[in-house]
Order: C-alpha cells, then sequence, then structure tokens
C-alpha cells in the first residue's frame, strides 16, 4: 500500500468513528479579572497510554461561532478533529473561551463592538499551554495548536514572540496549524513566529482573504507555511455546501455578506497537510 493510501485509509477510519470519550475539565487563562485568572471550560479527548505514558497533545481553538452547535453540544467539527488527533495517538483538548464570559457567539458583531478579543484568545491559548504542559499524562515537549478562524488568528496571535506574554511563556507549541484566520492584524504588527506555523486559506474566501497571508508567510523567515486551495471558501473544511451570511457585517465586502461552506477536495487534502505537519513535529 502507498503512503497516500495509507494516509487516505487513516483519515476515512478517524473520521468515521466517534472520539473517545470526553471529560469537561476547567482551563485557567492567563486572562485575569479582579487577580482571579478566568476559568474556561475544556474537552478533553485523553488517548490511554497506561501508567508513566506521556503522550503529545493539541490544543484546538473555535471560531467566531463558539465551540457548540445549536442543540448546545459540541460542534461536529471540533468532535471531528479531536478523533482525528486521537487517531494519532495525540491527546486533543477543545477550549471554549466564550461561555465563561457569557458570550454565545461573535461572528454576527462588528469587530470593533466584540467583547472577546484576539487578546483575550491569546492569554486563553497560552493558559492552556501552561495547563497542558502541567498534566503528567502529557508530553510538555510535544504540544500543538489547531485553530479555524477567529480561533485561527488566536493561534497566530499565540505564536508571536512579538507578544510580551508570548516570549516570556516557557511552555511554547513544537508546530501550530491555522486553518482560514484574519492575518491582517499580524502583518500590520509584524509576526515572529516560535514555531513552526502552517496555514491553510481557501482562494476564493471572502471573509478572511488569503493574500494577507501569503504575505505573512514570506515575511515569517521561513517558519510559517501558507498553502492555498482553489475555489475554497471560508469553511472549506466543514460538509455543508457553501451559502451566503448577510447576517456578517465584516468580510472583504462589508454589507455584502460571507460566503461560507465546504469543499470536499480541499477538505480531504488540508486535513491531509495538516497532519503530515503535525506528525513531522510530534514525533519523539
Amino acid at each position: 500500500m502507498s503512503a497516500w493510501r495509507a494516509l487516505a485509509l487513516l483519515l476515512a477510519t478517524a473520521l468515521a468513528a466517534p472520539a473517545l470519550a470526553q471529560d469537561k475539565v476547567k482551563v485557567p487563562s492567563l486572562d485575569r479579572i479582579d487577580g482571579a485568572a478566568v476559568q474556561l471550560v475544556g474537552h478533553w479527548f485523553e488517548v490511554a497510554g497506561g501508567a508513566g505514558s506521556r503522550r503529545p497533545a493539541v490544543l484546538l481553538l473555535h471560531g467566531c461561532g463558539g465551540a457548540y452547535d445549536r442543540k448546545g453540544e459540541l460542534s461536529s467539527r471540533m468532535r471531528d478533529y479531536a478523533a482525528l488527533l486521537n487517531a494519532q495517538g495525540w491527546h486533543a483538548l477543545v477550549l471554549d473561551s466564550l461561555t465563561t464570559r457569557g458570550v454565545a457567539e461573535l461572528c454576527t458583531r462588528q469587530i470593533g463592538a466584540r467583547p472577546i478579543t484576539q487578546q483575550h484568545r491569546r492569554l486563553d491559548a497560552l493558559g492552556a499551554l501552561v495547563w497542558l504542559a502541567q498534566r503528567a499524562d502529557v508530553d510538555a515537549a510535544r504540544l500543538s495548536m489547531v485553530g479555524w478562524s477567529h480561533g485561527g488568528s488566536a493561534v497566530l496571535a499565540a505564536t508571536n514572540e512579538r507578544q510580551q506574554d508570548v516570549a516570556r511563556l516557557p511552555v511554547r507549541p513544537r508546530a501550530a496549524v491555522a486553518f482560514y484566520p484574519g492575518c491582517s492584524a499580524e502583518l500590520k504588527r509584524g509576526h515572529r513566529p516560535v514555531s513552526p506555523v502552517l496555514v491553510l486559506v481557501g482562494e476564493s474566501d471572502d471573509w478572511t482573504a488569503a493574500a494577507p497571508c501569503t504575505e505573512l508567510a514570506a515575511q515569517s523567515g521561513g517558519e510559517m507555511r501558507t498553502v492555498v486551495y482553489a475555489d475554497a471558501f471560508h469553511g472549506f473544511d466543514g460538509s455543508a455546501p457553501p451559502r451566503l451570511r448577510r447576517d456578517v457585517p465584516g468580510g472583504v465586502n462589508p454589507g455584502q455578506g460571507v460566503t461560507v461552506g465546504g469543499n470536499p477536495a480541499a477538505r480531504e487534502a488540508s486535513r491531509r497537510e495538516m497532519l503530515e505537519f503535525l506528525r513531522a513535529r510530534l514525533a519523539p
């Protein structure tokens, strides 16, 4: 069997199976209110490894719509990726940055009016890395992050050494992946990655454009790589067909809505790209 067919079979098997049992946990953010750390909700997907076994762990950061579906259950995207990562032998932590702060979603709010900013998301991600590194079943030297959209932007923010809290943190991910993030803010600030970063974007994305991400990677000194998928919109790794969302005020063409939906070819290719990237860097 070829390497490509073996990987395709692994993808199909992992996505067909449910994720392992999850535990609801409390994860302290580095964000503080009245001097106390904000306690975030986390969903921990553990890979059993036997006593004394330390495994890699991947932090999953949701987009502006939050970590849950309309029924209040963890979204299919979060569950699918947790299963995919568990199949590799890696623990997965889905971090909920909204519920504790009393926010349901951010997508329909103007960016300047959002109560949860990239500073909050960055501090949440850094706090989660510390939480992971302190676990007895996690190999603190083999941590990673994966984020989508608003969470993808959080990945960029949490790996930028120009941010003082990132530079000071003793825990660092070995790799990070950002699906269709907004790259403009980090492009203006300047981005010096603390670890290799893979950015996966859609060529037709009219919510978070691909061009700033391509330019950001070109300035990263080789530590960031951007892959652009043809005919792919925002959320190209989903299963629902593309649709126009007029309730989103931002985007490339403000006031005209944004297109969100899956592209089967881009979905398969991006997951394969993500796994190959992480496997190469989370190996012992």
